[in-house]
């Protein structure tokens, strides 16, 4: 295929992922009575979590996932875990560089490190698949397959997303509430301008007094939250721990083991996989379930995002800083590695799968980012106008990323 027939399979799922997310914002606008509400966004979250993805995630890799497919993704993992990496650094590069307000600096970070690895390639991905002419295979054998590599992607996100990204935001809210406080607390009195030279000499006495009490009362805070930290990080990795459990509890991790079990074991795949299956009504049950995820999920993004049109409260340097790192340097990098880790076979040599590889890169930022700021309370609108413009800039990027990798694999 040319480039430019590559540049329209590419551009054809992106673009209905936008018609999709506009309809979702349009909802979520007072010209449908708010139809998509904050509070029914959140109950159909909800459904899509607990029903619609677990049922997707277990009905496509009970299908077509074996033993032999788990121990030749062993990369993935790794590979995820170096998207964090590489984009924790970045974050890191940005905020020094930019130095932004603290309530900034977590948000910052967690953008360009957590990228979206669930909900989007599970749109995305498969859909290249149902294009006439992919590079990919047949639609028969090329959607499973990328159904499977991105239910496996969406399993790890989340470990690293509610593990790495939570304690990102979860640390620097807590500085920032303490530090908020404690300017509150230790506000300058207003000086009175009626008053007598001497009085002015004993205020500005005062003033200095209380300037270098504000000083030593920061320091305070800062040194008892530098020192909480260290004496506290047993209950930290307890907590973090816990966090992991609990996100190895979550419906779609769990979907994704016993999706894996059902496809390893094959006396268990019999059971609900084939004509002759005599649980068959059930796993097409579950199938008919996870059909709901995609437009759900991507109704959902169109009305989240629209809470960033409401505010600008983040400088545009920052913006553009993030969205540079997000899909221009991170994705170079990536593709660097894995073109490296191909040449010394470290994976198996389907172009789908190194496709998938180099797109979790590229990925924009997490929306559950927004879910932590609203948890912590804490950039609830710096975080809508981050994943707006993020999302805004994603759509020409992802169709340009995806263009070249399949022009590259295929």
């Amino acid at each position: 295929m040319g480039f430019l027939d590559l540049l329209e399979v590419a551009s054809a799922p992106i673009l209905q992922v936008l018609l999709v997310s506009a309809l979702g914002a349009f909802l979520a606008t007072g010209f449908c009575d708010n139809l998509l509400s904050p509070n029914f966004r959140k109950s159909l979250n909800k459904l899509v979590f607990l029903v619609f993805t677990p049922s997707l995630v277990f009905s496509s890799f009970a299908n077509s996932v074996s033993l032999d497919d788990m121990i030749s993704w062993w990369f993935m993992p790794i590979n995820v875990a170096l998207t964090f990496l590489i984009g924790g650094i970045m974050g890191w590069i940005i905020v020094k560089c930019l130095k932004p307000n603290l309530k900034l600096e977590g948000l910052i970070i967690a953008s360009t490190s957590s990228g979206n690895l669930g909900n989007l390639p599970i749109v995305i991905i498969p859909a290249i698949c149902n294009e006439k002419g992919g590079p990919f295979g047949d639609r028969d054998s090329c959607r499973p397959a990328a159904l499977s590599y991105s239910s496996f992607s969406m399993a790890l996100g989340g470990v690293f997303i509610w593990t790495y990204t939570y304690q990102v935001i979860r640390s620097r809210s807590i500085r920032y509430k303490a530090l908020e406080a404690a300017d509150d607390t230790l506000k300058l009195p207003n000086r009175d301008h009626e008053a007598n030279p001497q009085t002015h000499l004993l205020e500005d006495h005062q003033q200095n007094q209380n300037q270098n009490q504000i000083g030593d009362t920061e320091n305070q805070i800062v040194r008892k939250i530098t020192t909480h930290t260290n004496v506290c990080f047993q209950h930290k990795l307890v907590g973090t721990l816990t966090q992991v459990i609990q996100e190895l509890k979550a419906p779609p991790t769990i979907a994704t083991f016993l999706g894996f079990l059902f496809g390893g074991v094959s006396w268990l795949r019999n059971l609900i996989v084939g004509e002759d299956a005599p649980l068959k009504l059930i796993q097409d049950t579950i199938q008919l379930l996870g059909e709901g995820t995609i437009p759900c999920i991507t109704i959902l993004l169109g009305g989240n995002l629209t809470q960033g049109l409401q505010s600008s409260k983040v400088k545009v340097s920052v913006i553009i800083s993030i969205i540079m790192a997000k899909f221009v340097i991170i994705p170079t990098i990536g593709l660097l590695i894995v073109k490296a880790a191909a040449s010394f076979h470290l994976f198996p040599s389907d172009p789908l799968f190194q496709y998938v590889l180099v797109m979790q890169y590229a990925m924009p930022p997490a929306m559950n980012i927004s879910t932590m700021a609203q948890l912590f309370d804490v950039g609830q609108e710096e975080s809508s106008v981050i994943l707006l413009w993020t999302y805004s800039a994603a759509a020409i990027a992802l169709t340009v990323w995806s263009t070249v990798l399949m022009w590259m694999f295929s």
